[in-house]
């Protein structure tokens, strides 16, 4: 409920004023159309005629000396409420076009850089869905004035992350190269050595370089999406051959399971695909003692949800929800061991986003688990966002290249 409007000293002189001329107009008005019916009744015999008749019939009392009606009495009556009437409209228009002046004030408070402030009060309803309008604006501009600092921010930090993950191999391929330009090493072997250190160097660079051309592409909402009908059972089976081989190095097993089985969907196979690969490397490289590896698939209802599992380690609970953070690691010394570029989860993240659906963490000491629900078709929502249509093609999706 809005505060009731405080009139200041001149608003309640202005509205005593406005009702006392008011006041004195309708009396001259009503005292110049009295003596234009009195010089109309005295003019006329056929109007004293009318008018004694109305008065004999609602005589009564000794003599009928007595009289209900007259038209005196009738037309005071009647101009008393039309009076009475009009003095009321025009001081509610006063008083309304002071709380237009009372929105007004407060809008130019607004207006000064107040945005915090926000329009409370007591006003007629018409200028309540006004005032109710400004609130919203008001809040809508706040809002989109938080979100443009917080991607502000979030550049910034960006840049902060990229900066310094180039500079440190960056740093490394210079110094080696610069040992190799001074001929500051003793043998041939040395100068393999550093080459090839600088060569690894560069490979470090050019995946967290790619990575980040990924994620900024996987953030933005015109992405085009090229939808496939495919087999979600058969293209986690070819996932789990094309890691096989890195798999049995580290003594893990993929265990493959879908229900039904063909699990047939729509989606963009190449985004799905590199979302896949981020997570089955997250859980090679970072399930430490893991023994199996488990790709599961079901159809609920008008959704598809797949989990990727591991039982490795367990991820500690105060870091799940941060996973999905770009350049966040668990464990930054173990991150720097494998090279990864903190970017895969948030790029996984972004395209099951993009076809409409989600992904969340869930860990425990027995199983670590990705779980990712998806549309069965996303067709609808592509016409919806004016994006590419959809091509049918009812083979299994061949997986993207491997992720870092």
């Amino acid at each position: 409920m809005g505060e009731k409007i405080r009139l200041t000293a001149k608003e309640k002189s202005e509205l005593l004023i406005e009702g006392v001329v008011t006041v004195i107009l309708l009396l001259l008005l009503n005292f110049a159309i009295v003596v234009m019916i009195n010089q109309m009744i005295a003019s006329s015999p056929q109007w004293q005629e009318a008018i004694f008749t109305i008065k004999s019939t609602l005589a009564f009392g000794p003599e009928h000396s007595w009289h209900l009606w007259s038209w005196e009495n009738l037309f005071i009556g009647m101009m008393g409420v039309a009076d009475a009437i009009v003095v009321y409209w025009r001081l509610i228009r006063r008083y309304h076009q002071m709380q237009m002046r009372h929105v007004i004030s407060e809008l130019h408070y607004i207006a000064d850089g107040h945005l915090d402030h926000r329009i409370h009060l007591a006003v007629n309803s018409d200028l309540q869905r006004v005032v109710d309008s400004i609130n919203a604006l008001v809040e809508s501009t706040v809002e989109s004035m938080n979100e443009e600092r917080r991607i502000e921010a979030s550049k910034d930090e960006l840049i902060t992350n990229v900066s310094h993950d180039i500079r440190t191999p960056l740093t490394s391929i210079i110094g080696y190269l610069g040992l190799i330009e001074d001929k500051q090493y003793h043998s041939e072997d040395d100068v393999q050595k550093y080459v090839h250190t600088a060569y690894l160097k560069s490979k470090q660079m050019k995946v967290l370089v790619e990575d980040l051309f990924e994620y900024t592409k996987a953030r933005q909402t015109t992405t085009k999406m090229n939808a496939q009908r495919f087999d979600m059972a058969a293209m986690l089976d070819q996932l789990a051959a094309s890691f096989e081989l890195e798999a049995e190095k580290r003594h893990i097993e993929f265990i493959v399971d879908s229900d039904p089985k063909p699990l047939m969907m729509e989606a963009d196979t190449d985004k799905l695909g590199r979302v896949f690969n981020n997570l089955i490397v997250n859980a090679l490289k970072y399930g430490k003692g893991a023994q199996h590896i488990y790709l599961n698939s079901e159809k609920i209802g008008n959704e598809v949800v797949v989990h990727v599992s591991n039982d490795g380690a367990e991820i500690p609970n105060d870091s799940l929800s941060q996973l999905f953070d770009r350049f966040y690691r668990v464990e930054e010394s173990r991150s720097q061991e494998t090279g990864g570029s903190g970017l895969g989860l948030a790029i996984a993240q972004s395209f099951v986003t993009l076809h409409g659906g989600y992904i969340y963490a869930e860990s425990s000491p027995k199983l670590t688990s990705f779980v990712i629900h998806l549309p069965l078709r996303i067709g609808e929502q592509l016409a919806h966002n004016g994006k590419q249509g959809l091509t049918t093609n009812t083979s299994a999706a061949t997986p993207a290249g491997e992720a870092h």
